[in-house]
């Protein structure tokens, strides 16, 4: 297996008070990685260290305790934020400058060419739909506009990670659906992408694995179609009937005897906010208990 592109080892950040005393566990021995060209989503309730987390990894905060790398190199080196993108969920964006200033300015940041800037501004207003647009100032962009132009941003310098928070904010049901198509595009081009939303729904459209955390806590974490499938039942929905090679050719044989045929023979999932909402329950129910690296995931549970 590749090098994880993000890798995070017991991953702690405490925020004191004025005396130095201990004011907020924001987050508590974080473990989890990211592996190269996948979706990962960070998940969880407000303050439940989701900011947090990405602020660590982009050297924006030092850790108490535990590490993290990124890129091979540790959060505190900034030469990893060369290939960083990052879309904030409220983008401070200078409001008297249009899309092809704003575009030019942050290429500037990077020590590109003033041809390579032009081209690649070009490029990526195309790409978020902002053409007819690109001579308007961004005090007259709608919220969505500019959450468009906040992306063209975050891929200016065409980076490796691209780190996302809200990336469907303020987007009507078809930006959404644009926004995660071009989220898949960017998989499909090998980069990695790592993003935060409350549309659960988004989530389980698009991303390969999640970590959900509660409290500073890391509460569950694997591969969605893993979390969301009820192991105990198949589709017919015959309780406590796990699925076999054998059972597979008695089903097969028992609708062919019926004139019919199996077309699928598999578990039934959840639903992402369903299983999101579950966790969450469980975690205040038992406080203190946090997921641990080798330990078994928490599966769905169907009514």
């Amino acid at each position: 297996m590749a090098e994880p592109v993000v890798v995070t080892q017991k991953l702690t950040k405490i925020f004191l008070d004025f005396w130095g005393r201990k004011k907020k566990v924001a987050l508590r021995a974080l473990d989890f990685d990211v592996q190269k060209g996948e979706i990962f989503g960070l998940l969880g309730p407000n303050g439940s260290g989701k900011t947090t987390t990405i602020k660590l990894l982009l050297g924006l905060l030092f850790p108490t305790e535990g590490r993290a790398t990124v890129l091979g190199k540790s959060t505190s080196d900034v030469r990893k934020n060369e290939k960083i993108g990052y879309l904030p969920e409220e983008s401070y964006l200078y409001r008297f400058l249009n899309a092809e200033e704003t575009l030019d300015f942050y290429g500037r940041l990077f020590d590109m060419p003033a041809s390579v800037r032009e081209k690649r501004s070009q490029e990526l207003i195309d790409r978020v739909g902002l053409s007819r647009d690109k001579k308007r100032q961004l005090r007259e962009y709608s919220k969505g506009m500019r959450q468009r132009i906040g992306l063209a941003q975050a891929l200016i310098n065409d980076p490796e990670l691209v780190i996302l928070d809200e990336p469907t904010s303020g987007l009507d049901p078809l930006g959404a659906r644009w926004m995660k198509d071009l989220i898949r595009d960017l998989k499909r081009e090998g980069k990695t992408v790592i993003m935060c939303s409350h549309r659960l729904e988004d989530v389980q459209d698009i991303c390969d694995r999640i970590a959900i955390l509660h409290e500073g806590d890391l509460q569950s974490y694997g591969k969605v179609s893993d979390l969301l499938r009820d192991t105990m039942r198949v589709e017919m929905r015959a309780s406590q009937l796990k699925i076999t090679p054998e059972l597979e050719r008695d089903m097969r044989e028992l609708l062919a005897r019926h004139g019919g045929s199996l077309d699928s023979l598999g578990n039934p999932t959840t639903t992402l906010e369903d299983y999101f909402l579950r966790i969450v329950e469980e975690s205040k129910a038992r406080p203190g208990r946090r997921f641990l690296p080798g330990e078994q995931p928490v599966t769905a549970k169907l009514p």
